[in-house]
């Protein structure tokens, strides 16, 4: 296929998008299937353009005075990959799979049409109903918070210290150009430029078990619940085991981690990593219908440790499509959860433990607003400082991330160049 092609393509996924509100995902597999002579470079070419156009909707579709699939992509090709008018035109020629030739209206668009006074929500590319939270949230920076949740992320691997050191696994990935992370003490970063990334499931120290694909926020989550060895530990939204993970490593495989979550489904994948990170000291709880499958751990854990289900406004650099499709209806959803979650796990908590209450929004509402609620119908309760929560897990840099809106630490790609992340640990008297 033709760069030509693949820029077609991509109308026609964006168009799917349009008329079904699904994930790009599912839309992208669907054209593969549709389209079997595409290689694996073609669909991955196609995907990048899908996910610019996702990234960059708001901004696309102003500079292009149109919301159609067609308009937004002409309007990405600028915005996100930086092409020009006439650039754009040699792509449009309508010849073979190219796209229509570009109309004088469409040319002028792309030579004059400027962001200077559009509205924050279109110069972040964020949708517009969320301008009130964002302005909440960031203030006069809410352009520019939004527009780094736009930009593409790079790929982050966490070292797994029970099986090698940040400097072993640095010289095992050497070929694919890793560099520390900033903020993490047992984090990579590799550069994806415009492509997928690396096949890490192809890498002998990812089969190995001695890096996993996790943000560097969500590691450094993990790490401001500050475990230590021999602790009691439940993550009470488990999923996946990511964070799971993290603490079995932190804890040297010694102490106990529980791993619950309420859907049992997404646990699965736990134990299969748990095997390929050698971690000995995870007993997983899944649900057993009615049955209070957590009932011995009443009062006796030294940290819990709730990853909340949340809006992912946070994490829109990996999801683009994410934000387009979130709703306001899903935002009072996860509220409530958010609500019940911290009640439930708040009863496993001993005194002189801590609850570690972790999001992935940028949204005051889950996060400080949540944590301010709490602690006036738990007193027992109280939420330490960014300043006491950061050298408690001895990273006192962070602390310069403190939440402006309350207590806790706030992550986001414009100020620490991770994904969005709210993370507030309470100690319970």
């Amino acid at each position: 296929m033709t760069p030509a092609a693949h820029v077609s393509a991509a109308i026609e996924v964006l168009d799917d998008l349009v008329r079904r509100r699904r994930p790009a995902a599912e839309a992208l597999k669907d054209w593969g299937v549709a389209h079997r002579f595409a290689g694996s470079k073609d669909r991955a070419a196609i995907a990048s353009h899908v996910y610019d156009a996702l990234r960059k909707r708001a901004s696309a579709a102003y500079v292009m005075g149109a919301e159609t699939p067609r308009a937004i992509m002409l309007g990405a090709l600028r915005e996100a990959r930086g092409l020009d008018a006439a650039t754009i035109a040699s792509l449009c020629t309508g010849a073979g799979h190219a796209p229509a030739p570009l109309s004088d209206e469409e040319k002028d668009s792309l030579e004059t049409s400027s962001l200077d006074v559009a509205p924050d929500h279109v110069r972040g590319d964020y949708p517009e109903w969320l301008a009130p939270r964002f302005e909440a949230a960031f203030g006069a920076r809410a352009a520019e918070e939004g527009a780094a949740l736009a930009a593409r992320a790079p790929v982050d691997l966490r070292v797994n210290i029970l099986k090698g050191s940040r400097d072993q696994a640095l010289d095992k990935l050497a070929h694919l150009s890793p560099a520390p992370t900033p903020l993490s003490p047992i984090g990579l970063r590799i550069d994806a430029g415009q492509g997928r990334g690396p096949a890490l499931t192809a890498e002998t120290v990812y089969v190995k078990g001695l890096v996993e694909p996790q943000d560097e926020a969500s590691q450094l989550a993990a790490l401001l619940g500050a475990a230590e060895p021999g602790e009691q530990v439940l993550d009470f939204c488990a999923g996946g085991g990511g964070k799971t993970l993290a603490l079995a490593a932190q804890m040297h495989n010694r102490g106990q981690i529980y791993a619950y979550d309420s859907d049992g489904r997404r646990l699965m994948p736990i134990h299969e990593r748990l095997e390929r990170a050698g971690a000995r000291n995870i007993q997983v709880r899944a649900p057993r219908g009615q049955a209070d499958v957590l009932a011995d751990l009443e009062a006796r854990c030294d940290l819990v440790l709730i990853d909340a289900p949340c809006t992912g406004t946070g994490a829109w650099r990996r999801h683009p499509d994410a934000k387009w499709r979130l709703a306001p209806g899903a935002l009072d959803l996860r509220l409530k959860e958010q609500r019940e979650l911290l009640t439930k796990a708040s009863r496993f908590v001993k005194p002189g433990g801590r609850l570690a209450y972790v999001t992935c929004s940028v949204l005051g509402e889950e996060n400080e607003d949540q944590v301010a609620a709490f602690v006036a119908a738990n007193p027992d309760f109280a939420a330490l400082s960014a300043a006491e929560t950061a050298e408690k897990a001895g990273l006192p840099d962070l602390a310069r991330f403190a939440s402006p809106h309350g207590p806790g630490i706030r992550l986001s790609p414009a100020t620490s160049g991770t994904d969005g992340f709210y993370v507030c640990v309470l100690a319970k008297r």
